[in-house]
């Protein structure tokens, strides 16, 4: 095996989006197709139908993150929904120093935390953004959240959530799984290899306008 090769550190990527906005689909689809080491994060939420413990998060009470929070032991850690999620630094750096590229699902406070640690690796973030906010309100009621309330709020957050696009490198908007998932890809390719980049800011800002209007 060439030496360089060998002793290349692995890359950080971070997928954000408000939620409904089809993120962690896009998740699974860049882990399976395009090895990437999707990072786990503790969480102090219930788990929803068909997660799966240990595999999709780690489950814990408010006691357990808070001692996690105590100990430094978070890389990042925010506050969502009246939740806790977190990702602990052991297990990412020692995936990327054995040259693992490492996918981060998580929201734009530990985005923020991440990029602001200016670690020693390349970090290449995107905000994922719905084609509409009618599209968005349907994949929130047709989600596990039949709760008119709910969708409401997830809604309300949007307006807000949204706000935070201009702290990433890059916005992709997820109007089809397959389409998305090439853009994304295309650009790290870009990214990583310092090719030209299928990628037009004015486009993305008035996208922004549309849904904030």
């Amino acid at each position: 095996m060439n030496k360089s090769k060998e002793l290349r550190k692995g890359l950080m990527l971070v997928l954000s989006s408000p939620s409904g906005a089809g993120k962690t689909t896009l998740v699974k689809k860049l882990s399976e197709k395009d090895n990437f080491e999707i990072s786990i994060s503790h969480t102090t939420r219930k788990p929803r139908v068909g997660e799966i413990p240990n595999k999709d998060y780690y489950f814990v009470n408010d006691n357990e993150f808070k001692r996690l929070i105590n100990n430094q032991e978070f890389l990042e850690y925010a506050k969502v929904f009246n939740n806790y999620y977190g990702t602990t630094r052991t297990p990412i750096i020692d995936n990327l120093n054995r040259g693992k590229n490492v996918l981060f699902d998580i929201d734009w406070q530990g985005a923020d935390q991440i990029k602001n640690k200016k670690l020693d690796y390349k970090l290449i973030t995107f905000f994922i953004l719905p084609p509409s906010k009618k599209i968005l309100f349907e994949r929130l009621s047709n989600r596990d959240m039949k709760d008119k309330l709910i969708v409401e709020e997830r809604m309300q957050q949007f307006e807000r959530d949204v706000l935070h696009w201009i702290n990433y490198d890059y916005v992709v908007i997820n109007d089809e799984l397959n389409n998305c998932h090439m853009k994304i890809k295309n650009l790290i390719d870009a990214e990583v290899n310092n090719g030209s980049k299928d990628y037009d800011p004015n486009y993305i800002r008035n996208h922004i306008e549309k849904l904030t209007s």
